[in-house]
């Protein structure tokens, strides 16, 4: 834990006392978003302090060229990068002639910020005294609108009180912004118009490049009292930036509000010539409907949500937090809405990574909208990776492959790799078996085999014939191996024979084999289609079997392990526990080299393959490979403490399995990392929910039904959540006590309950 400031409270996240040191993070852990768009919390009024500006359009991004010491063949000419949209949530505040500054004060009183996550919203609230001594209170509550999701609303006020004040504001939407995260500080974006027509302005732009038509659109009025002014206005429009100035003398005590209606209008939903003409109308829909009125359809939407979605925990506020604050975010980034978009792991809190789509999308996110929306969006995020199966073979071929051999990306906007490390971009290639899984995973959790027939075959037969030519025979050891590569664990790079890697490449053709039965004896079309379409044929069949059955895992006799690699045991093995912790986190204290020598590993890596092949291996050998690699691990990636505490829970573990839960859970809002401000960890948010629904819940799905096999934590006195299973919702409460399942749903259902078979029927409330 690295800062405590945020206070415990089970639905929001709350800041009391102005600290400047802590704004950027606060930026991060109040972000904002609704799937079509997000930002940061940056303060709607000027601030000379330090602060990262953010707001993010999603779909929208800007392919930024590779910059390297070294170029080497097979790099991507450019990483692409989710742009810094226009700013449309600006006002500027002058009170008495004096600019309204936090970091330019007497003082700051009574400052609190709060996200309420059950109704999604973000407030803030202060008294400031200026240096003209003037003091004012302000109240500032903002939200996206997930029902009008090209929509945001600001509600803005002022209280004079110690004197009567003149007051202005000045709304404006801003083009003149730029990335934090830039490869050679290009120019992003050319305006093409700014427009206002009454109280509505906007600017309309274009990305360079890619070419993506924007609106970046605002209507703004003034009330006192709840009365509004309709006085006039002053309007300042430069190249890129358009204000207007409402000047008006308020009494001491009365309040004037400043409501902002504001977001984008993009070509993707929209013709480009008519985005300005949508934008009007849509603000105009929204000013007519209100502030209060939208924020009361707010929460009536945010109340679906968690109708489904939400975790409940008794006895532990802080653990109930950060759980909430994991489901919020990853509801505001993802909703499964537009088949065309995916999970960024910064989400819209930040630009590290791009902002682009990771293998954490299969790996973790997938359960987590499989099992608490529906089978669609899962759906949606499998056929994104199918749509790009072309990308994926063109990206193999840069590296030398053939004969429709995928490598899909390790990061990607639209299926063209754009990493710019080589240990990552030639050599993290497990990438591509997370995608295989998850094509199994979803069949496994919905039973809908159909989605293997229609797409899915298709990307598990590209990924085979990858694993196929990826393998090397060895002579020496008269088995496949596959060289030169880096594993999960990203502290070890161009390595020999990665557990994890040579696990899922062998998994992977077997399942693609067992599949290619499966839709040639029951899909006879699908097959004939799919076999013309990628030329394939028994030889090629015989080829891939024979690498799957004869491939390489390290593996040490004495111990009764696999090594994570070759070579594993030549490093001096010293634990985590005898590192100092002035030396924590090595990414940010050790050399690189220092690092590729050590034993640490970053993340579950050979533990990654017993997580996602529970059932290949005994509880005995999960036990010592967790014993043995456990103590080496420094957890100083996000996707890293889940893993070990679902597997901390299976070993019956649970001080262990609750550490390692709240260090998934509040691995944000703590900055275990010491990198919050750069933003959140949204895809590993996903990764916590699977720390309670499989560690503590235990559930998995066996002989085609749900399985539990439910824990509690000390801490707390009971736990309940809600699965969608095959469109029936069943939800279930473990306490201390006992444990309860009642199903909303109108067939009788079997579940595996410590491993015997209980019947739930429909609204009924079962106790075993």
């Amino acid at each position: 834990m690295n800062h405590n400031y945020i206070k415990p409270d089970a639905w929001s996240i709350i800041e009391e006392g102005f600290n400047q040191e802590h704004v950027k993070s606060s930026e991060s852990l109040f972000s904002i978003g609704n799937g079509a768009m997000g930002q940061r919390a940056n303060f709607e009024e000027h601030y000379s302090g330090k602060t990262f500006q953010g707001s993010y359009i999603a779909g929208v991004y800007y392919p930024d060229k590779t910059r390297v010491g070294w170029w080497k063949n097979g790099y991507p000419e450019y990483f692409a990068k989710v742009l810094n949209a226009p700013n449309w949530i600006g006002i500027d505040v002058a009170v008495n002639g004096e600019v309204l500054d936090l970091a330019k004060c007497n003082k700051v009183d009574h400052f609190r910020r709060e996200l309420n996550m059950k109704e999604g919203w973000l407030s803030r609230s202060f008294t400031a005294t200026l240096q003209n001594f003037t003091e004012i209170k302000v109240e500032v509550k903002r939200f996206l609108s997930l029902d009008m999701d090209e929509v945001g609303a600001i509600q803005y006020q002022i209280t004079p009180i110690n004197k009567d004040a003149h007051v202005q504001f000045s709304p404006y939407l801003d083009n003149g912004i730029t990335n934090e995260d830039t490869n050679w500080d290009d120019k992003f974006w050319d305006v093409l118009a700014v427009d206002h027509d009454g109280d509505q302005a906007f600017i309309t732009s274009r990305t360079m490049k890619t070419h993506f038509y924007v609106c970046t659109a605002m209507h703004t009025q003034v009330s006192i009292n709840g009365e509004p002014t309709n006085q006039e206005k002053d309007v300042d429009a430069g190249a890129d930036k358009i204000m207007f100035s409402y000047q008006n003398d308020v009494k001491k005590g009365d309040v004037i509000t400043m409501t902002k209606f504001g977001g984008y209008t993009v070509d993707r939903n929209h013709d480009q010539n008519e985005l300005v003409s949508v934008a009007k109308k849509t603000l105009q829909e929204a000013m007519n409907i209100g502030f209060d009125a939208l924020l009361a359809q707010q929460k009536e939407a945010w109340a679906k949500i968690w109708h489904m979605s939400d975790i409940t925990i008794e006895g532990d506020v802080a653990a109930q937090q950060g759980i909430r604050f994991n489901i919020f975010q990853l509801n505001q980034t993802y909703l499964g809405k537009d088949a065309r978009l995916n999970i960024g792991p910064k989400g819209f809190t930040g630009e590290k990574y791009g902002g682009s789509t990771y293998w954490d999308t299969e790996a973790y996110c997938i359960p987590f909208y499989m099992a608490t929306k529906d089978q669609e969006v899962a759906r949606n995020l499998l056929a994104y990776r199918y749509n790009h199966l072309e990308k994926a073979i063109e990206n193999a071929e840069k590296l030398g492959f053939s004969h429709g051999a995928a490598l899909y990306p390790m990061v990607t906007m639209n299926g063209e790799e754009c990493h710019n490390e080589w240990e990552i971009t030639f050599e993290e290639i497990h990438r591509n078996g997370a995608i295989a899984f998850a094509i199994y995973n979803y069949f496994r959790f919905t039973g809908d085999f159909s989605y293997i027939p229609e797409k899915g075959l298709e990307v598990l037969i590209g990924i085979s014939r990858f694993w196929q030519q990826r393998a090397t025979f060895s002579e020496a050891k008269n088995k496949y191996v596959i060289l030169g590569v880096t594993g999960p664990n990203e502290y070890e790079n161009n390595i020999n024979n990665n557990f994890y890697t040579n696990y899922m490449a062998k998994w992977c053709i077997e399942y693609t084999l067992e599949v290619i039965g499966k839709v040639k004896d029951g899909y006879a079309d699908d097959y004939a289609r799919i076999k013309g379409k990628t030329k394939i044929t028994d030889n090629e069949l015989d080829q891939w079997e024979k690498v799957a059955s004869e491939m390489y895992f390290p593996f040490d006799k004495e111990r009764n392990i696999y090594l994570q690699q070759d070579g594993f045991l030549d490093k001096e093995l010293i634990t985590v526990a005898n590192l100092h912790k002035s030396q924590r986190p090595i990414n940010q204290k050790w050399s690189w080299d220092r690092i590729l020598r050590s034993p640490y590993i970053k993340q579950a890596d050979t533990l990654q393959g017993f997580y996602f092949f529970e059932d290949h291996f005994s509880t005995e050998e999960l036990e010592r490979h967790f014993d043995f690699y456990e103590p080496f691990t420094v957890h100083e990636s996000s996707l890293s403490p889940c893993v070990h505490s679902i597997q901390a829970a299976k070993l019956d573990r649970m001080d262990q399995a609750y550490m390692f839960y709240l260090r998934t859970s509040r691995l944000d809002l703590d900055d275990y990392n010491k990198e919050v401000e750069e933003g959140l960890h949204i895809t590993s948010m996903a990764g916590t929910w699977m720390s309670i629904v499989e560690g503590f819940g235990g559930m998995r799905v066996k002989e085609d039904a749900l399985s539990f096999d439910p824990k509690i934590p000390n801490e707390w006195e009971a736990y309940s959540f809600k699965i969608n299973f095959r469109n029936q919702i069943l939800k279930i409460n473990v306490s201390k006590a006992e444990t309860t399942f009642e199903l909303e749903g109108d067939t009788e259902i079997d579940i595996l309950v410590n491993g015997k078979v209980v019947a739930v029927g429909p609204n009924t409330l079962v106790t075993v």
